[in-house]
Parts: structure tokens; sequence; C-alpha cells
């Protein structure tokens, strides 16, 4: 990865950087070869995306990262950026992702966005790995999106203006500084708390009345003795929209299923829809349920959720 940020701050800059004679002319000069003949203006913000994850899809293999620090796959991506273009109209639009990791989930929504509502979209990315950030500099630098991203824990205090939406594919586990969090309504009462609670809690802080939250978080998100804590913020904060588990097949082990989860915060114009949507979307592969089950939920945002 260490390398691929190299590169990558090389073919923004144009040229090789050079440091205590390394690398050597002969590959120095190879290096700017094959930097000159990328035409940057011509790639979509598609085409980059695409290939930086490319790229860290082998970094992940050769360095083994931990889980946490892995992309959000593409067709999960893809699938939550369809759940929100529906959900804003013709207006520029603010997304915020506490735990921005490379940006490629973040990018993914705001290019679907951008297309679907023709105005400006910006984008604001906090995590508190500088290599992971470095990535995502690099990414959003190369596509023309417009990102700030900031370095540090996103369970801290924050200079933030209030976004339209949130995006997170949420870091699973226990946010070891106990202290640092006893103000959270989701904190556990005793031990460690859940980070994906802290941090669903925290980012919803920042959205404007009436706007979403979309977040990856574990199928069993309501079944663990701590889900009685975020039952009660949800109920003080934000209306639970939908509940939509990704298909099995994705997943090695039943502990490790996904589902998306859509909050609306209140005020504006939210309501609790007179239908939460729940259900599970049929395999990537079975394209003809696929495609049926999507079609039931844009009904639905539209017949329910946006009436």
């Amino acid at each position: 990865m260490d390398a691929f940020i190299e590169s990558g701050d090389n073919l923004i800059e144009g040229k090789v950087q050079v440091e205590d004679g390394r690398p050597a002319p002969q590959l120095e000069q190879q290096l700017q070869t094959l930097y000159d003949s990328v035409d940057k203006p011509s790639l979509s913000k598609e085409v980059v995306r695409q290939a930086v994850q490319l790229v860290m899809l082998k970094a992940i293999r050769e360095d083994e990262i931990q889980a946490n620090h892995q992309l959000t796959p593409d067709t999960i991506g893809m699938v939550m950026g369809y759940l929100v273009v529906r959900l804003f109209k013709q207006q520029p639009l603010t997304i915020l992702d506490p735990a921005v990791g490379t940006a490629n989930l973040l990018t993914t929504v705001m290019n679907q966005l951008a297309d679907a509502v023709h105005q400006p979209i910006a984008g604001i990315g906090i995590d508190n790995d500088d290599s992971l950030l470095s990535v995502a500099d690099i990414s959003t630098t190369l596509q023309g999106n417009s990102v700030t991203l900031q370095h540090q824990d996103a369970l801290g205090e924050l200079l933030l203006p209030a976004v339209d939406l949130v995006v997170s594919d949420l870091p699973i586990g226990y946010y070891p500084l106990d202290d640092k969090v006893t103000s959270f309504k989701t904190h556990a009462q005793s031990g460690h708390s859940y980070v994906h609670h802290l941090l669903m809690e925290q980012a919803m802080q920042y959205v404007k009345p009436g706007g979403f939250g979309v977040f990856l978080v574990p199928s069993q998100l309501f079944a663990t003795p701590e889900s009685k804590g975020l039952l009660a913020w949800l109920q003080d904060t934000a209306y639970l929209q939908g509940f939509l588990a990704l298909p099995k097949d994705l997943f090695t082990a039943q502990q490790s299923e996904k589902s998306i989860l859509l909050l609306q915060r209140h005020g504006g114009q939210a309501k609790q829809a007179d239908k939460v949507m729940l259900g599970e979307f049929p395999s990537f592969k079975d394209q003809a349920n696929f495609s049926k089950f999507i079609a039931e939920i844009v009904d639905w945002e539209q017949a329910d959720l946006l009436k």
C-alpha cells in the first residue's frame, strides 16, 4: 500500500519524486514513461475509482490488511447508492462518511448521485488511519470529486457542517476508550461499547432534520443485549425506515452477515413510513429476482417513504 501511495502521488504530480537518490535514474525514467502514458483527463470518475479499487484489492492480499480496513464490495456500494438516489431532488448535496477508509464507498455513492441529481455533490470523510486516508486523497483527487478528508477519531469532537446524508460501512467491534463516550446514549452500561453503535449516533447528530443515514451493519444488530440502548437512542433521534439483509451467499459465516440500515432523522418533512421496508435481497446472481426486489424497494420509496 505504501508503494501505491507513493506512485499515486507521483501520478497526481506528473513526475517521479526522488529522495536520497531513490529511485535510481534508470528506474525513475521507466516510471516517468509509465506516468506520462496515463491520459488522466480522459478517465471517467468510475474508471479511476475502479482502478484504485483493483490496486487496493492487491494491497489487501499482499499486506494482509485487517477486515475493518478492507473495501466495501462494489455490488454492496452500488445497492446503497441505488437506495439513496430517489431520496433527493435536484439539489446540491453534502455526504458524510465517518469511517471513510479509502473512500471507495463514499465515491461510489457520490458518483451515482451526481449522475442522478446533476448538481454539485460534496463529501466529507473521517478516519483515524493515515495510510487509508492517503489512498482516499489519491482516489478523490484523481476522480475530481470534492471531498474534505479529516484525520481524526470520528468519536471525538468534530467541526462539521450539517449534511444531507451519511453513508458508511461501519467498523465492527468494541471502542476501547470508555471514558470518552460516557455521554453517548448508545454506550454500554458496563465494559466496552460497540463502535458501530457509537458511530451511528455520532454521525446522525450532523444530519439535517429530515436527512438520511444509510449504514452497512451486522445483520444481528438488534439481536444483541446492547441493542436496548441503540433502540432507545433511535426512538429519540431517527425513524427506522428500512432494514434490508444482503444475500447470505456473500458471506462465509452467519456471524459475518451484513444488512443495510436506512434511518431518517426527526424533523423537517420526516415521518415514520407507513410500512418499514424489511426483507432480504435475493442472490446477486439471480438477476430476475434481484431486479424484482429492487423494483419493490423503488415502489416502497415512492409510495410509503416519500409520499
